[in-house]
């Protein structure tokens, strides 16, 4: 039997060994980082589109752009927010199922909307442009938020 060159303590060997880090667990915790800046950052633009798409809304059109602005807001909010969810409930997740979900995230928001327009259908309380613009601007802005938590996430190629 020979000695260590270097003495020092052993290592403790009375408890469980820990666990090798799984595969994907270093790109699931990029990802859901990259998840969670874009959802920050989607509620920054709702609550931008309350206060901006609300003040030009009164100015413009009175209390039904104000209406029609929180309205929108609050579509653009659900929307917005849905797609990410549904991307972080399935972070790591095998292809299908995250496709799967996100499919059953989209067919649950195209029937809100439906039943939103037709609850709103004939409504005087809001402005209906007021609504639409606030709803382009949030659409188009979350989609361009999204790209760049996507595009500035450090999110490796390559599994280590």
């Amino acid at each position: 039997m020979t000695t260590p060159d270097t003495p020092g303590p052993t290592p403790d060997t009375s408890g469980p060994a820990p666990e090798p880090a799984a595969a994907g667990e270093h790109a699931t915790d990029a990802e859901r980082r990259v998840l969670r800046t874009a959802l920050r950052d989607t509620l920054l633009l709702v609550a931008a589109l309350v206060v901006v798409g609300g003040g030009i809304g009164l100015l413009v059109a009175g209390l039904p752009g104000l209406w029609g602005a929180l309205v929108g807001a609050a579509i653009a909010a659900f929307f917005c927010a849905t797609t990410i969810w549904s991307m972080m409930r399935t972070v790591g997740a095998s292809p299908a199922r995250m496709a799967a979900f996100v499919m059953g995230a989209w067919v649950a928001k195209i029937v809100v909307l439906i039943v939103v327009l037709a609850l709103l259908q004939g409504a005087t309380f809001y402005a209906p442009w007021v609504l639409i613009a606030v709803l382009a601007v949030g659409a188009i802005g979350s989609a361009l938020l999204d790209y760049r938590a996507v595009n500035s996430g450090r999110v490796p190629y390559v599994q280590p």
